[in-house]
């Protein structure tokens, strides 16, 4: 008889945690485990900041799969459906081809996508930071529009290229702003032509507080902090129009800018639409057992899941963050062992851990398991938790190296070529975006 096939669409942290425990949990020839992931490696996302900035490097953050996982086969693709009556799911693989996997149980966390809105000049000008490629071009760009404003004689282009903009007040928008600034803000002293006064950065966000989810005051703190950097920090405020030299506020003022940085948000990977089941604000509804009604044999988690929130209560649901994929995930893995040994599944239940922000250099601003941190102690904390938590010793080697090192050396301000081969915008490198089937 043949093994039952397990697919799992996602290598983030839902999905290669989910493939990692079930390797632990199942014995050999018991499943036969397939991973649907567009490239080989799983992505650490909280220090895709660190990667624009150059403190780490790329690979640093890139755990590779076929070193990590040792019983599961890696179809190198995205899934573009799902059809939960064929049990089939519909994979374009990289080579351009579409093929299909044919699954016994399903495990569905195929992850998010940039969230943008109807902005005119937004797709064209702006840019993500939603993965590996969108953090080493952005790099890339932010060196350069250094190296062409001390070229220029044109007051106005030098003011341009000096402006930048990150829209997004959350912790992608503050850590990318922070970590940004302070390599510009660091680079200048390489540039003597250049004027720091002239240096701009301005975070916008429609809310009326920064990182929210911190509490008030621990957000306070970090708006203070970016603010004495120069930051300009604007609430309530976003952006009406972007062009090529300028973007256009929805305060009325213009200002100049040829790099605007868009983390205002995700939303859950097109494939979901594709399933012919409920959702909640574009995410699967599943039950505290993260299965799928009426389709037991999937299961969805992460980003892609309205994954019911036990510690809360009342209706709330888990909100999108790798705390909660990473620790859904081992809940997934043994729903799916317990399904194939005939046992009764297990319910997600939770204790917040906290959250950590770090701002570069020596700050940080963090609440773990509820206690408020800021300064150093708070960024010694947020950088053992990341250590602790990227995936893979020679990653975690390699962070601490890579830390330790531009501490002690400082920035090389290296481009790596990503300007000559991309527009840099996001409708270019949001790579995570599935063809319809």
């Amino acid at each position: 008889m043949s093994v039952p096939r397990i697919v799992i669409v996602g290598a983030g942290f839902a999905g290669y945690g989910t493939a990692r425990r079930l390797e632990r949990t199942l014995r050999p020839g018991e499943a036969a485990i397939s991973l649907v992931a567009p490239f080989g490696y799983t992505l650490y996302q909280p220090l895709l900041p660190e990667v624009a900035s150059g403190t780490l490097d790329p690979r640093s953050i890139a755990g590779p799969l076929h070193r990590l996982l040792h019983r599961t086969r890696i179809v190198p693709g995205t899934a573009a459906g799902v059809d939960l009556r064929e049990r089939t799911v519909a994979v374009n693989m990289i080579s351009g081809e579409r093929t299909t996997l044919r699954y016994d149980r399903l495990v569905l966390c195929p992850g998010s996508v940039t969230r943008t809105f109807d902005i005119p000049g937004l797709k064209e000008h702006g840019h993500g930071m939603k993965n590996l490629a969108e953090a080493v071009y952005l790099r890339d760009h932010v060196i350069a529009q250094l190296e062409l404003a001390a070229a220029t004689h044109d007051p106005e282009e030098r003011a341009a290229r000096m402006g930048f903009i990150v829209v997004g007040g959350g912790y992608s928008g503050v850590e990318t702003t922070a970590n940004l600034q302070l390599l510009t803000y660091k680079a200048l002293k390489r540039f003597p032509r250049l004027d720091p006064a002239m240096l701009s950065w301005t975070l916008l966000d429609v809310a009326p507080k920064l990182l929210p989810e911190l509490g008030e005051r621990l957000g306070d703190v970090a708006m203070r902090t970016l603010r004495r950097r120069g930051v300009d920090v604007r609430l309530g405020v976003s952006i009406e129009r972007l062009g090529p030299h300028s973007a256009r506020l929805t305060d009325g003022r213009t200002l100049p800018c040829r790099t605007l940085i868009w983390t205002a948000g995700v939303k859950p990977s097109p494939v979901v639409s594709t399933l012919d089941a409920p959702t909640q604000k574009g995410r699967l509804v599943v039950g505290a057992d993260l299965r799928l009604a009426g389709f037991p044999e999937v299961i969805a988690l992460g980003d892609a899941a309205a994954v019911p929130d036990l510690a809360k209560g009342g209706g709330a649901i888990c909100p999108p963050t790798a705390q909660h994929a990473t620790r859904q995930a081992k809940v997934a893995a043994a729903n799916v062992a317990a399904a194939l040994r005939g046992r009764q599944p297990r319910l997600y239940r939770h204790r917040d851990l906290g959250m950590v922000v770090d701002l570069g250099g020596a700050q940080a601003v963090a609440r773990p398991v509820g206690v408020s941190l800021t300064g150093p102690v708070a960024q010694a904390v947020t950088r053992a938790y990341h250590l602790s938590t990227v995936p893979g010793y020679r990653a975690k080697a390699r962070v601490l190296g890579n830390w330790s090192l531009h501490a002690a050396a400082g920035d090389d301000l290296i481009r790596l070529g990503f300007l000559d081969t991309r527009t840099g915008a996001a409708v270019d490198l949001d790579h995570t975006v599935a063809t319809p089937a």
